[in-house]
């Protein structure tokens, strides 16, 4: 008997010290997001840390002059400026949900500092309904003419998440309409047989790689354009938004049955996000149904990229997780079919993925109802944060481990 209390014992204190490292340690990565990833004279977040040294964390990120002449190519890929839309977005959902766990008041400051950066993507340059990837920090105003659908996708899911939390005021509320309504009379504009359904670049030209056509696309993306009509609607009420969600949002659907095996997590996580939205917003009860068995079918794709995930990270060594990226201008660069040329970043791309992966995979499995994660999923992401060391990695991906942790918290899935 008294063996036995003492191994209860000794289990509960392994769990609450386990719970304590977590906590700690997903705290540490909040503090480095602001600290490090965040850029406070636009705004938004940088896509990776090419130094730990205090101050020149993200020295490389493109000058003024390098944007506006679109260098190294017109997505800014590779260069750090390549995914502050889709970060912006991650982070808006994960400030909702920290303070939907928390009831933190600071929270609404930093909300609005995002809200902010996002908003500027979609203003500065003046082309109304174009939301750029990111803005250069060292004016402020110049940015890459190239988005793309996944950077849409993430920035319409934050907004329209932020929207309805209690954390903006009226007066943001009303700005947020403004800039979802916009986005979605661009699609209206842009997005049709004789563009070949592309939202086009900021200077009204088609996109050469096809990352911004929005109709006749991969399953896995079908689902994003119906999106973007139903969060316009959603927060306006204008019916002209609700007119074009109703009209793509079945075949839209149906189009999602198979999104592949093999896709990558962010990939997934964007399909998510965007059947999320629909199904949130859906009247009809079988279509909501059907959206519903889609995102059972995500979620299982995801679990199986999150188990694979772990495992390669645990195959990495210590030195490898603590890569930083380079300066894009001292690297190789690859030329795609289109003539894009792509700095590469060696072997740190794949330590920068595999961080992503894992936060992005776990996001995944939260966003279906009822949320739930399975004992071996719930032991597996709490390791992962509790035994990841935040102070020395080089990775945005970090943002996805808490858009993770925070989501489970909000449904009572972790301590």
């Amino acid at each position: 008997m008294k063996s036995a209390f003492l191994a209860c014992l000794i289990l509960t204190t392994a769990c609450q010290l386990q719970a304590k490292d977590t906590a700690d340690n997903i705290e540490q990565a909040w503090d480095i997001a602001w600290s490090r990833f965040y850029l406070p004279g636009v705004q938004t977040f940088g896509d990776y840390l090419s130094s730990y040294e205090k101050g020149r964390e993200q020295a490389h990120l493109p000058t003024a002059a390098e944007v506006r002449r679109q260098y190294p190519n017109p997505c800014g890929y590779s260069t750090g400026m390549e995914d502050g839309a889709i970060l912006g977005g991650a982070m808006l959902s994960v400030l909702c949900d920290r303070f939907a766990v928390t009831k933190d008041e600071s929270l609404q400051q930093k909300a609005a500092n995002v809200f902010a950066g996002l908003e500027r993507c979609a203003t500065v340059h003046g082309v109304k309904g174009f939301v750029a990837r990111n803005v250069c920090p060292e004016d402020s105003k110049s940015t890459y003419i190239n988005s793309s659908r996944d950077q849409v996708t993430h920035f319409v899911h934050g907004l329209w998440q932020y929207s309805r939390s209690p954390l903006p005021d009226e007066a943001t509320k009303q700005r947020v309409r403004v800039i979802l309504g916009e986005v979605a009379d661009r699609m209206t504009a842009f997005v049709t047989p004789e563009n070949d359904y592309d939202f086009c670049r900021a200077d009204g030209t088609r996109c050469p790689l096809g990352i911004c056509r929005m109709w006749k696309v991969q399953p896995h993306e079908a689902a994003r354009l119906p999106m973007i009509y139903a969060a316009a609607w959603d927060v306006t009420r204008e019916e002209r938004h609700r007119v074009q969600w109703r009209k793509y949002v079945a075949e839209a659907v149906a189009q999602s049955a198979n999104p592949g095996e093999n896709k990558p997590a962010y990939a997934l996580l964007q399909m998510q996000c965007s059947l999320e939205l629909l199904h949130e917003l859906e009247p009809d009860e079988g279509l909501r149904k059907q959206i519903q068995r889609r995102m059972l079918h995500v979620r299982d794709l995801a679990a199986k990229r999150f188990t694979s995930v772990i495992r390669q990270l645990a195959e990495k060594s210590p030195e490898e997780m603590r890569m930083t990226g380079p300066d894009w201008r001292t690297v190789p660069v690859w030329k795609n079919q289109k003539g894009y040329p792509n700095p590469q970043w060696g072997p740190f791309r794949e330590v920068w993925h595999l961080t992503r992966e894992a936060g992005e995979s776990a996001l995944i499995l939260l966003m279906v109802e009822p949320p739930s994660l399975t004992p071996g999923q719930k032991g597996a992401l709490s390791e992962l944060i509790g035994g990841f060391d935040y102070d020395h990695n080089a990775s945005c991906g970090i943002l996805y481990h808490l858009a993770a942790f925070w989501k489970a918290r909000r449904h009572g899935l972790l301590e």
